[in-house]
């Protein structure tokens, strides 16, 4: 797996990611297990690659001259 996901990407996606399993754990709405959803960004964020974008040619990680 080849990283695809920028720095501020990642970013982002972990601090929605940490948002929304808060709010699973803290919501006191009925949908509030819809939260743990969260996991997701998380976890592509922790790894860099997200799955869609492979699969659109999606590439927000800088690349460098070589």
């Amino acid at each position: 797996m080849k990283r695809n996901i920028g720095t501020i990407d990642r970013a982002l996606r972990a601090v929605i990611g940490i948002a929304l399993i808060a709010w699973a754990f803290l919501g006191s709405s009925e949908f509030a297990w819809t939260g743990w959803i969260g996991i997701v960004p998380l976890f592509t964020a922790a790894i860099g690659w997200c799955p869609p974008y492979s699969l659109l040619g999606i590439n927000t990680c800088g690349t460098k001259n070589a």
